[in-house]
């Protein structure tokens, strides 16, 4: 039996990275993958891709932002594939890097608005459906930086510790009705934005390697593994739990 077999799963920021890779496997193994993203080009090429290798999706645009989106979003989901199972709370943004004091309210909520609000607008949408298919989980990207400091991008580790602890919040809420809320800190991951930022510095790559114990940083499906185990029944007693992926980063 496959892992996700049954399973109905939505993606948000599913086209790209960690999301896209996440899609991937999910589909692979079993799960009917509802990818979402503001990428309409890259979102429908992957769930052809997904479809033409004999897996299920179907992709929707999605701003998290947006909390009417959101919810004909989900609905149109369920209405799509007949129930929920689960939710993956991957999308989100990095924001400017400057210092506390030099930051703008504009680039303060921009990261809080993708980040936090995202998560919780696509969280109340989804948990009714989830609720109705009487168990599931819920899956939520933090970072590093919800755990730790480093001393930059104070919005990204602000809105990231925000994921940390709504994850811990509703674990509780919602453990009532068998639903599992879990939160993931990915360490350094090459991906797009990883990769544009190295060609722009090829020494930036060594820097990044060196930060992780392990001696390099991760790929996207590293993650993606992390959160089918998440997804799958697999995981039925883990919930408010901190699922860290980071080559060792967080050990020093």
């Amino acid at each position: 039996m496959k892992r996700a077999e049954n399973k109905v799963v939505i993606v948000t920021g599913g086209a790209l990275g960690i999301g896209r890779e996440s899609c991937l496997l999910l589909a692979k193994e079993g799960a009917k993958v509802a990818v979402t993203d503001v990428l309409n080009k890259e979102g429908m090429e992957l769930t052809q891709e997904i479809n033409k290798s004999g897996g299920v999706a179907k992709f929707w645009h999605l701003d998290v932002t947006d909390e009417k989106e959101v919810e004909k979003v989900c609905g149109e989901v369920v209405r799509e594939f007949g129930k929920l199972d689960a939710l993956v709370n991957n999308a989100g943004i990095g924001g400017v890097d400057k210092p506390t004091h030099e930051l703008t309210e504009k680039e303060w909520d921009a990261v809080m608005n993708v980040n936090v609000k995202g998560v919780f607008f696509c969280t109340k949408h989804a948990i009714p459906y989830i609720q109705k298919s009487g168990s599931g989980s819920i899956v939520n990207l933090s970072s590093i930086y919800g755990l730790v400091g480093a001393g930059d991008i104070p919005h990204y580790h602000a809105s990231k510790g925000a994921v940390r602890l709504m994850s811990k919040n509703d674990a509780l809420i919602y453990a009532k009705d068998n639903i599992r809320v879990n939160s993931v800190h990915p360490g350094f991951i090459w991906t797009p934005l990883v990769e544009a930022l190295i060609k722009k510095d090829p020494e930036q790559r060594k820097k990044l390697d060196s930060l992780h114990p392990l001696g390099h940083i991760g790929e996207a499906i590293d993650i993606a593994y992390g959160i089918l185990y998440l997804v799958s029944d697999e995981s039925k007693f883990v919930t408010g739990s901190e699922l860290v992926i980071d080559g060792g980063y967080t050990c020093k």
